[in-house]
């Protein structure tokens, strides 16, 4: 599991944690029942909390993305296609939003934004 942990952002670390790794089970990169690594041992690679840890994996557990088991580990629940399709396009729309929020602070208008759209498309 490749984390990249960005301290001076403005979102918490375990959002960037959980965020990660959602997006690494979503694409397959962490299979379906691979244990994750423990919260003790995440916590020491990363020189981050347990507790942020401990509270990545609740979110996560809250989500059906991964389900503990005391005393075995944190797993990755089953994927199911349509959760992980929809949360790829979640992300995407967010992306979007964002992209759109700059355009539309700047003064762009709605054909202007299309415009751009169409012309990636077309790329």
């Amino acid at each position: 599991m490749h984390i990249i942990l960005n301290n001076s952002s403005m979102v918490p670390i375990y959002e960037q944690l959980m965020d990660q790794v959602k997006s690494q089970i979503i694409c397959g990169e962490i299979k379906e029942n691979e244990v994750l690594p423990s919260v003790r041992a995440l916590s020491g690679e990363l020189k981050i909390s347990a507790l942020t840890v401990k509270k990545a994996y609740d979110r996560l557990e809250e989500e059906g993305f991964v389900i503990t088991i005391h005393g075995k580990g944190t797993f990755v629940t089953a994927t199911d296609k349509q959760l992980a399709a929809e949360a790829r396009r979640a992300a995407v729309e967010e992306d979007f939003c964002l992209a759109v929020d700059k355009a539309k602070a700047i003064g762009m208008s709605k054909e202007e934004i299309m415009q751009i759209v169409e012309i990636m498309l077309e790329a």
